[in-house]
């Protein structure tokens, strides 16, 4: 599954690779790559893959799952087509609470006990999956894990997730794609070995000569 989600996410450029030309990311850090899987959405034939994708993930990791939770705002709408084809109930998780109205931070029915599971787009460092986690356990949801598109397998990553006993299957990860890529031609393995020293140490530059430490 994961080379096959890997050719999709590359077709559809929502993962883009750029290694010799670098995005910033809004922290700062050069990055060879970018994600974003709302592109998807744009591609019916794709988009349809992959949402059965993440409900047989949820059938098969977490078959107690009651309602799918989508991380704001890129979850959302791949929460909604999953719990669509599950037959399930919906919510998603504001990055906050909202200023006016109720106050909500969590949209949709919820009840103490609820067995949640939430839908996120992209794992990088983890921060926006465990937030929603989080605001969902407080509001005593049972939370049985995550199911993400692609993750790119940062240490941070893995690391906070362990920390918080929080489970996520991802559908595709970077190990995955660079292969697809340098098979398909997107990269070569020059660049197959920049974006790995990227993966495994985002904040040192060096990646970009392919240096890994």
């Amino acid at each position: 599954m994961k080379y096959d989600i890997a050719k999709i996410l590359l077709e559809t450029q929502a993962v883009f690779l750029r290694p010799d030309a670098p995005f910033t990311w809004a922290s700062g850090i050069k990055s060879p790559i970018y994600c974003d899987n709302r592109l998807l959405l744009s591609v019916p034939r794709s988009r349809d893959v992959v949402e059965k994708a993440i409900a047989e993930v949820i059938n098969s990791e977490y078959p107690e799952a009651e309602i799918l939770m989508g991380t704001s705002t890129a979850g959302i709408p791949h929460a909604a087509i999953a719990a669509d084809i599950l037959n399930l109930p919906m919510g998603y998780v504001r990055g906050s609470a909202k200023g006016h109205g109720r106050g909500n931070q969590i949209e949709g029915r919820l009840k103490p006990g609820d067995k949640v599971v939430v839908v996120e787009d992209l794992i990088s460092t983890a921060g926006s999956a465990i937030e929603a986690a989080e605001a969902l356990k407080d509001a005593g949801a049972r939370v049985l894990g995550i199911v993400s598109i692609f993750t790119y397998g940062m240490k941070k990553g893995i690391e906070r997730l362990k920390e918080k006993g929080l489970k996520n299957i991802s559908l595709s990860d970077l190990d995955a794609l660079v292969e697809v890529a340098v098979e398909e031609k997107y990269i070569t393995e020059a660049d197959k070995k920049k974006l790995i020293a990227f993966r495994d140490n985002p904040g040192d530059e060096t990646w970009m000569k392919g240096e890994s430490k």
